[in-house]
Formats: structure tokens, C-alpha cells, sequence
């Protein structure tokens, strides 16, 4: 075996737990929340030592933080996949994109969905990572078509309000989680940011 191989075959392994540790902490956080997720649950669950989750994710963060990265690629495609075969306009983009971060919901549970959406206003994440958000960059490049037509006001800079538009649904989708009129607040709040970015 060449020393190609054995690096290809470690590596292998190292993905290999890697993915072990994440569905068994994602199990976790689904249970108890991240918050109270206990460390040595996951690493029994995932049959490696204690240090071996430190090894692969420093913290607990770490975890919802590459879950995340994934979710979002997932949506990006579900949300360009809209794009390529509707005759849309911007409203019809906004409630979609709506839809697919409220399916999240039902994909993670409701323990750590909200979870997921409060890591969108840690203070430990990076200042200005937008253009690494695969679906704020979705949205933009729909509100930057949209106004080059010449329905959205010329002065609007779109991945502004792409990143103002997700922040402020992940704000209402936590918040407002229990409350019977959470959907017809969801729409109005398309509507209110519809009527903000629009031509005049």
C-alpha cells in the first residue's frame, strides 16, 4: 500500500467519524436543545472517546454551525431549482424562500430549529460573513434582477436587504414560535418588505 493510500484511507476514517459525531450530536441537540446537550452522550452514542468530539468540533456551536453551512447549500439548491422554473416575481421569490426555511422546522425539530435561527445572532460569529450564506445570496441576486427591470428602487443594495430580509424572518420565526398568528404576521412582514425596497 502506498503512503498515498494510507493517508487517503486515514483521512477516510477521520470523515468517517466526523459524520458519526454529527448525527449523533444533531440526535442530541434534536432531544435537548443545545444549550443542555451533554457532550458525553453524543461521543457514547457515536462510540469514540471523549476528546475525539473536541478533536472534530471545539465546541457544541461548532456543530450547529457546520449544520447550518449544510442546510443552507441544501436550500440554496431547493431555492434555485424555484428560480430556474417559475415565472415569478418578487413576492412569489420571498414567500418561497419563507417556505423553505419553515420547512427546516419539520426537518430539525422544534428544539433545535430555534437553535439553528438563534446561531444567526451570536456574537462569536464572524462581523460580515453575508456572502458566505448561500441563500442571502439567492435572495440578493432576485431583488438585483428585479431592480434592474426596474421595480425595486435604484438606490437599494440588494445583499443589504437580502441579509435585512433573512435576519428579520429567523428574528420572527423565534419569537413569535407559538403564537396562533405567526403565519399572518410572516405574510405581512413579506408585504412590509416588499413596500420598502420598491420603485416609487
Amino acid at each position: 500500500m502506498s503512503v498515498a493510500d494510507k493517508v487517503s484511507a486515514r483521512e477516510t476514517k477521520r470523515l468517517q467519524t466526523r459524520e458519526r459525531l454529527m448525527g449523533a450530536a444533531i440526535a442530541e441537540f434534536k432531544r435537548s436543545g443545545i444549550a443542555a446537550a451533554d457532550v458525553g452522550a453524543i461521543v457514547a452514542a457515536a462510540g469514540v472517546a471523549h476528546g475525539t468530539f473536541f478533536f472534530h468540533f471545539p465546541t457544541k456551536e461548532h456543530v450547529l454551525l457546520e449544520l447550518e453551512r449544510r442546510e443552507e447549500e441544501r436550500i440554496a439548491k431547493q431555492f434555485d431549482r424555484y428560480l430556474a422554473d417559475s415565472d415569478r416575481d418578487l413576492e412569489s421569490t420571498l414567500n418561497e424562500a419563507v417556505r423553505l426555511v419553515m420547512g427546516l422546522e419539520r426537518r430539525l425539530g422544534a428544539l433545535l430549529f430555534k437553535d439553528f435561527l438563534a446561531l444567526h445572532f451570536s456574537q462569536t460569529r464572524p462581523a460580515d460573513e453575508s456572502k458566505e450564506h448561500p441563500v442571502v445570496v439567492a435572495v440578493a441576486r432576485e431583488i438585483e434582477r428585479v431592480q434592474q427591470r426596474g421595480h425595486v428602487d435604484p438606490t437599494v443594495i440588494p445583499i443589504n436587504s437580502a441579509v435585512f430580509f433573512l435576519l428579520g424572518l429567523y428574528a420572527l420565526l423565534t419569537t413569535t414560535h407559538d403564537w396562533p398568528a405567526q403565519r399572518a404576521m410572516i405574510d405581512d412582514y413579506v408585504v412590509r418588505t416588499l413596500r420598502s425596497i420598491e420603485s416609487r
